[in-house]
C-alpha cells in the first residue's frame, strides 16, 4: 500500500512537470509583450541560496533570441523578465521558444517549451514618447503600474485613446543611450512610448508646444510644466526634455474605413529592415560659407578693437606733442659759476651743481671770501647756492627818528 502511494505521488509530480514544460502566451503586433520566468514555471518552489536558479532564453532550435524579444535577469526581483514588441510580419504567426533553467544548489537543469502566438492589431499611428526617471526597466513588469500610467492619458491628458491606449515600447535609459546615474541607489531611468489610432487632443498639443523649447537639451529634470503634479502624484517623475509626440494625427474613423483595403494598410505596414540613403540624396557641405563664416566674425573684431587702439594711440601721441609746444622742456642739469682757485688768477668756468668738485671749490672759495656771501643750505637734498642777506647795520635815532 506504501508502495501505490509512492508511485502515485511521484506520478503526480511527473504530470506537474510535463505541464508545465510546455506554455502558451499571446501577443500583439504593435504591442509591448511581458513574461516573467520564476522558479514556479519549473516546479521549483523554495530558494535556499541567494541567486540559485539562473535561466537562458532562445529561439527554438537556435542559439539566440530573435530580434524583437529581449531577455534580462532583476536580481531587486529575483526573477528573469522577457519582453518585446512583435513586428507586423509575424502577424498570425507562432514563436517557439526554449527557456533553459539551472539550480545552482544542485545543478539541476530544467527545459521550458514557450508558444508566442501573435495576433493581427490595428497599428498605433499616434505615439507618445517619454522617459522616467524614478524607475528602472522592471518597475514597468509590474501590471498595476502600468495601468496607472495609462489612465493618466485615458482620463486625463488623451481621453480619445481610452478605447485602444497601449504599451508599445519600453527600454532602460542606460541601453538607449543613457549614463548610469553616480549612486548606485538612484534609478536609471525607463523609456517608455504609448500608441493610439485617436487623434492627440488639444490638451496634449498644448503641452508639446510647452516642451518643444526644451528639445535643444539633452535632459532637463529641473524642469516643471503644467501637468508636472499629474504624473508626480502617480508616482513617476518625467525628463520634459524627452517627451514627444509622434504620428500621422489622422481621424481614427477613416483609418479605420480603410483598413481592410490592402494598398492603404500597406502604406502603414511597419518594415524591419533598414534602407540606406543613394549617394545622390546625401546632402553636399558647404565648406567656403563655414570658413568665412569662421574668420568674418573674428577679422571684425579684431579690425574694430585695431581701429579703437589706433585711435588711442594716435589721440595720446598729439596731446603730448601739443604740451611739449606750449611748455618746452628745459634740462634738468643747472649749470653755475665755480671758481678755481689754484692759480693766482681766479678763473670762472660753469659746472654742473651735480658735479662734486663743484661743490667743494665752492666750498674752499667761500672759507677764504672775507665777506662769505655764500651759504650752504642744510639740506642734504637741497644743493642751490644762494647769497646771504647784507649784514645789519646798527644806529642810534634821535627823537625825530632820523638815523644819526
Amino acid at each position: 500500500m506504501g508502495t501505490q502511494n509512492l508511485f502515485f505521488h511521484y506520478l503526480l509530480g511527473a504530470l506537474a512537470f510535463l505541464l508545465a514544460c510546455c506554455a502558451m502566451e499571446q501577443a500583439a503586433v504593435g504591442e509591448l509583450f511581458s513574461y516573467k520566468i520564476e522558479p514556479l514555471l519549473f516546479n521549483w518552489t523554495h530558494q535556499v541560496i541567494s541567486e540559485q536558479f539562473r535561466y537562458r532564453v532562445s529561439l527554438e532550435g537556435y542559439a539566440d533570441l530573435p530580434s524583437w524579444l529581449r531577455y534580462k535577469y532583476s536580481h531587486e526581483y529575483h526573477a528573469g523578465f522577457l519582453y518585446g514588441t512583435p513586428t507586423e510580419r509575424l502577424a498570425e504567426k507562432t514563436v517557439h521558444l526554449d527557456i533553459v533553467a539551472l539550480n545552482k544548489q544542485n545543478y539541476e537543469t530544467r527545459i521550458l517549451k514557450l508558444s508566442i502566438f501573435v495576433t493581427q492589431k490595428m497599428p498605433s499611428l499616434n505615439i507618445i514618447k517619454m522617459k522616467i526617471d524614478n524607475l528602472n526597466w522592471v518597475h514597468l513588469m509590474d501590471p498595476g503600474r502600468v495601468e496607472n500610467l495609462r489612465n493618466i492619458f485615458r482620463k486625463d491628458l488623451w481621453p480619445e485613446s481610452e478605447n485602444d491606449l497601449s504599451l508599445v515600447f519600453m527600454e532602460s535609459a542606460v541601453n538607449m543611450g543613457g549614463r548610469l546615474p553616480l549612486r548606485p541607489q538612484q534609478r536609471e531611468g525607463v523609456v517608455v512610448h504609448l500608441g493610439s489610432s485617436a487623434q492627440f487632443s488639444s490638451r496634449l498639443k498644448e503641452l508639446q508646444e510647452e516642451v518643444r523649447p526644451l528639445y535643444k537639451l539633452t535632459t532637463c529634470t529641473y524642469k516643471r510644466t503644467s501637468v508636472q503634479k499629474v504624473f508626480e502624484n502617480a508616482g513617476f517623475k518625467l525628463d520634459w526634455c524627452a517627451f514627444k509626440t509622434v504620428g500621422a494625427d489622422i481621424s481614427p474613423e477613416i483609418l479605420f474605413h480603410n483598413y481592410g483595403h490592402k494598398s492603404h494598410h500597406d502604406n502603414f505596414r511597419r518594415n524591419d529592415r533598414w534602407l540606406g540613403m543613394a549617394r545622390d540624396e546625401i546632402p553636399d557641405r558647404n565648406y567656403i560659407d563655414e570658413f568665412a563664416f569662421a574668420f568674418a566674425i573674428p577679422g571684425m573684431i579684431f579690425a574694430v578693437l585695431f581701429g579703437i587702439l589706433s585711435a588711442a594711440l594716435c589721440f595720446q601721441h598729439e596731446k603730448f606733442e601739443m604740451a611739449s609746444a606750449y611748455h618746452p622742456t628745459t634740462s634738468t642739469v643747472q649749470m653755475v659759476q665755480c671758481a678755481d682757485n689754484k692759480t693766482d688768477q681766479a678763473v670762472t668756468t660753469l659746472r654742473s651743481l651735480k658735479d662734486p668738485n663743484c661743490l667743494l671749490d665752492n666750498v674752499s672759495m667761500r672759507s677764504h671770501s672775507p665777506n662769505n656771501s655764500y651759504y650752504q643750505t642744510d639740506s642734504t637734498s637741497n644743493t642751490y647756492l644762494r647769497p646771504k642777506p647784507p649784514p645789519y647795520k646798527g644806529g642810534t635815532l634821535n627823537r625825530n627818528g632820523v638815523d644819526i
